[in-house]
This record gives structure tokens, sequence and C-alpha cells, in this order.
């Protein structure tokens, strides 16, 4: 018994003395041979400070950089560590407010409490900073992050670009790769784009000494992790073509849309009236951003190009001449009489035109005429109801890109809308509507809404004579010269490639001698189509479509000027000289050109801002 009390005895002995030697070893590893908990131990000997990769570059199809990067430094605190300092002195360095300076420091506190590292000025200009940085060993508690800032040299395409943006609280809670103060792409391609544009963040140790000072790296960087650069991104805009299309747009509210047809590729991309781009970088980007955002009158920040959405007009007919052939009521050679307006006198026309058939019909933009072709779509006897018409005629329509979201690389694009069923019998009562009652959707009017980007994929479309690439605005990401599939795979409409030649031939007779034959360019056939959209607020809106040259087209576009009045008026000069420029590289007609780049349309939004409102009037009268 005493045998076995003295065993129990040696080996309680034996586990508390390997105990003891296990807690020994384990802080002698911690102290001596482990250098990682020394970092973790000590906020004043060792300072962990983010490297930040530079945010990808983007250059244009040519080339030519449109958006690059300059250093700027962020000013960082850890507030415990702050010891008295000339307050006045800090403040005068940084060009900054003595209640700037408490604002921030109580904010410091505030975000990650007393004893961690927070921005206290975001963005020093390196003017300032370099200044600064040789003070600074008189502030404890205070220390720089190395970061960049976009630059725009060309300082063109704000609303393409995009620009950036302080992640919010709720993205730092779900992606751990961002915390508080970082910036990612608010829109354009800075969103589109943001995994590939970002990089990597890295980390640097480095030791400071009692006066504030960085003596050098912790283990020569042996703990430090490097940052990984962004992607570079080729874009598929024509840096020439969008600044022209930029200057033609001043003093105008509107957008310009052109489109490589055989590609999908954005050349231009404009959206007026604009901004700076540079005025949202920066620790200016703030007080900018509010300024921009308070513009009620101009909305520089609003993307017309994507997100506005008009009646078509009569940049609809080319597409209304389709579906009838294709649904077997209307040729080449039928032929209306038009005496002013359809019988019931609406639609209105704006000339007597006698009796037309279907090519002059698009060359004049007879409302009349295309009045007849939706009412015998509408009457189409191979359907068994009204109902089963309408919903024909809008898949044939939806196979354009009207009336869906087209799936570009940038965010915010809207679908436009092409009426159903539903919405009628909603507004009319099941059962009592009819095709008059809608048939101002034939001529591009009623319901019918789209984007600037969804009339200038229907240019591409009708140029290609029946399908589409889904327009986007990158070539590339990085070395790889790839794109997405989706980007490269043809969308056909329903439309047999067949009956687009009397189409084509009646738009390119709408610049040879119709409606737009003040805007014809020497030397190329434009195929064209004019539009003038009621605006139930104002002045009529002026559109127009085009593709060029005729045959093999290397361009598509689409211009609407709001409140412009006629099609012909401000849209088609302001298309053939962006076609013309394009192709050719050069403009002749400088009466044009003149014209376009003094003119002025900003003033009838002026003259009709105090102008009482009124609710949008459907199935009214269309001009050309």
């Amino acid at each position: 018994m005493n045998n076995l009390f003295g065993l129990r005895k040696y080996i309680i002995a034996g586990i508390f003395a390997v105990t003891c030697f296990a807690f020994v070893f384990r802080l002698f590893y911690m102290q001596i041979i482990d250098d990682q908990y020394k970092l973790d131990a000590s906020n004043e000997t060792f300072r962990h400070v983010t490297q930040y990769p530079p945010r990808g570059c983007i250059k244009d199809r040519n080339g030519k950089l449109l958006v690059t990067n300059e250093a700027a430094y962020d000013l960082m605190v850890i507030p415990n560590q702050v010891k008295d300092f000339d307050t006045n002195s800090f403040c005068s360095d940084l060009n900054i407010t003595k209640t700037d300076f408490i604002t921030n420091i109580k904010k410091a506190i505030i975000l990650n409490t007393s004893s961690h590292a927070s921005v206290f000025m975001k963005e020093v200009t390196p003017e300032i900073y370099a200044a600064f940085q040789e003070k600074m060993y008189k502030y404890h508690g205070f220390y720089s992050e190395v970061r960049t800032v976009r630059k725009y040299p060309l300082n063109i395409a704000p609303h393409l670009l995009g620009y950036l943006g302080e992640v919010s609280k709720e993205l730092c809670e779900r992606n751990p790769k961002y915390r508080e103060g970082d910036y990612v792409g608010m829109s354009g391609i800075e969103e589109s784009y943001e995994n590939d544009l970002a990089g990597v963040k890295g980390v640097r140790i480095t030791v400071v000494d009692a006066m504030n000072k960085e003596v050098g790296d912790y283990k020569n960087g042996k703990y430090d992790t490097l940052p990984e650069p962004g992607e570079n991104l080729t874009c598929t805009l024509d840096a020439t073509l969008q600044a022209y299309g930029e200057q033609l747009m001043k003093n105008k509210a509107g957008s310009i849309v052109a489109i490589e047809p055989s590609t999908g590729e954005i050349l231009a991309l404009v959206s007026s009236p604009e901004y700076d781009p540079n005025l949202l970088v920066g620790n200016i980007r703030a007080k900018n951003y509010a300024s921009l955002a308070l513009d009620t009158l101009d909305i520089p920040l609003f993307n017309r190009a994507l997100m506005a959405m008009y009646p078509p007009g009569s940049t609809f007919k080319p597409i209304e001449a389709l579906i009838g052939q294709q649904e077997g009521v209307l040729t080449e050679n039928t032929v209306y009489s038009c005496a002013g307006c359809y019988p019931g006198g609406k639609p209105k026309c704006d000339a007597k035109h006698g009796s037309l058939s279907l090519e002059p019909a698009i060359a004049k933009s007879c409302n009349t005429y295309f009045s007849y072709v939706f009412m015998s779509i509408m009457g189409n006897r191979k359907y068994a109801t009204m109902e089963d018409e309408l919903e024909a005629w809008r898949k044939d329509v939806m196979s354009f890109g009207l009336g869906t979201r087209l799936d570009i690389d940038l965010p915010s694009a809207l679908r436009g809308n092409v009426p159903t069923v539903e919405h009628y019998n909603h507004v009319f009562g099941e059962g009592h509507w009819r095709p008059f009652t809608i048939i101002s959707l034939g001529i591009g009017q009623g319901e019918m809404e789209v984007t600037p980007l969804q009339l200038a994929n229907e240019a591409a479309t009708i140029a290609n004579r029946g399908f589409f690439y889904m327009p986007h605005v990158i070539k590339s990401v990085g070395e790889k010269n790839e794109i997405q599939k989706k980007y490269t795979t043809r969308h056909y409409t329903t439309v047999d490639p067949k009956y687009f030649d009397v189409v084509v031939q009646g738009m390119s007779d709408v610049v040879s001698d119709g409606t737009a034959a003040a805007s014809k360019i020497q030397g190329v056939t434009m195929c064209g189509k004019t539009g003038t959209a009621q605006n139930p607020n104002g002045r009529d809106n002026s559109l127009f479509i085009a593709f060029a040259p005729m045959d093999h087209p290397k361009i598509a576009v689409c211009v609407v000027i709001e409140r412009g009045g006629w099609g012909a008026d401000w849209a088609a000069p302001i298309a053939s000289l962006m076609i013309e420029k394009y192709i050719t590289d050069t403009i002749k007609r400088k009466d044009i050109e003149t014209r376009m780049l003094d003119g002025n349309t900003i003033h009838y939004l002026e003259e009709e801002k105090l102008q009482p409102k009124h609710n949008n009037t459907q199935h009214t009268a269309h001009k050309k």
C-alpha cells in the first residue's frame, strides 16, 4: 500500500514538472525565438503600414492612356500615442483648421479605439506632404501610408470610366479584403471591373524610434507582404472620337453612342451635360460630388446613354418595316396612300405624301404608311386573338434588343419598355382596347421607351442585316487578349435576313434625298433614320440613328438631343460628323461642324423650367 502511495506521488510530481517545463519553454519560445509574438505585443515599437497596390490603368483601343495613377498620402493616427504638441503649427502645416483636427481625432477614436491606427486625413497631396514629412517627428502618434489616386490625362468619358468612392461599412463586413477608408469603383468601368483593377494590398512592418521616426524594416522585411498591382485594361473606346463627340455635345443635353457593328465594341459613349472626372479625385472628392449631385437642372452625374429613356419616334420605323415583312403582311411593293393622317385623324403626318411603297415611305418617314403597317400586323389572321398578335409583335421587337437590358459590361443600363397585354388590360380593362387604341406604337410613340444604347444597337443590327453582338467596353484584361464569350456570340433577330435589303436601301435614301439629306457625307454612303419624339414637358427630342458605309459598315451611331426639335436639325448633323470623323479622320463640312460646335439647346430647358409640367400623353401624333 505504501509503495502504491509513493508511486502516485512521483507520477503527480512528474506531471507537475512536465507542465511547468512546457510553460517555461513556451514563454521562452514566444519571447526569444518567435519574433511574430513581439509584433503582436507592441504598438509602440513596431508599425504595420498598409502597402496599397497601384490600381490598374485603362487605355483606349489605340493605346492612349485614359486613366492612370499618381501618388497621394493618407495621414494615419494612433490616438493613445499622441503626445502634447503645437496644434496650431500642426494645423498650419496641413492647411486645416483646429476644428478639423478635433473632429478627425474624435472620429479615429470612435472608429477604431484609441490604440489602433485610423485615417486622420485622406489623400494629402504630394506638395503638402513633402513639407509636412520633414516635421512629422514632432508629432508622435502620426505616420503616413502611401496610396495612389486616379488621374485622367485626357479628361474624357467620365460616365464610361466611372469614379471611386469610399467603401461602406456593410461591404467591409461582407468582404474582409476591404477596411474602412479603402476605395472601390462606384460607377462605370471602375465598378464593373473592380476585382481586376483593385489588386491586392500588402503590409510593411517598420521599427519606430522614440522620436516617431522610422528607423528601418523589421527583420529586413522578413514578415512583409508585397502588394499585387491591379490588372491594366484595354478599352474599346476610340479616344479621339470620344473627345470629338464631347465637343459636339457642349451646351446640349442628350447622348451619343457609337458601336462597331462587326464586334459590338463601343467606340464612343457620350452623356451630356458631363463633368470633369478629375473633380472626383483626392480630398476634394466629397465636396465636388455633393455639388454635382445637387445640380438638378443639368444632372451631370446621370448617364443618359444607358439610363435615359425616350420614345424612339420614327427611328423605330425600320424595325416596323422588318416585322411587317416577316409577318407576311408587307412587301417592298405594298402601297398605301397618305392624305396627311391615318383615317380617323390620328396619327397625323407632316405632309400629304400620296401613294407610297415601302422604300420611299422610309425615306420620307410617313406616319400614315407605318400606321397602316402596324394595323395590318395587328390584323394578321394567323393569330387567334388580338392579344396573341400583340405578343407576337412584342417578341419580334424585343429580338432587336428593345425592352430588355442589353448585357453591356457597365452598371445601370436600363431595359426601356415595350408594353405588354397585361399593361393594356390594366389601363383600359380586359377586352376594352383595340389595335387602333395603341396605333401610336407603330410609329415609335405611346408607351414605348428606349435608351440611346438600344437605338445604337438597333442601327448595328440593321447594319449586320439581322444580328448583333452584345455591346461592350473592354477589349482585354491584363496581358490576356481575351474577352468574355458572351461578347463574341451573335444574337439573331426573328426577322429573315432577306427582308433587310429594302430597309437598308430606304435608310440610304433618307440621307441621299430624304429627311436627312442635309447631313450627307461626300464619298461615304451613310444609311440613317431621323426621329422627332414628343416630349411631354417641352420641345420635342431630336433623334437619329445611322451606320456607314452601307456595305461592310464600320460604325453605327445613335444621337439624342433633348429638346432639339426635328431629328434633322441637331441629331442627324452630329451623327454624320461623328461618322465622317471616324471613317475619314477629317472633317470637310466645316460649316456644319461650326454650327454644331457653337449650337446651344440647353437654353430651351432654361425657357421651359418655369413652365408647368404635364403628364405624358399617350398615343399622340408624331413628327419626323
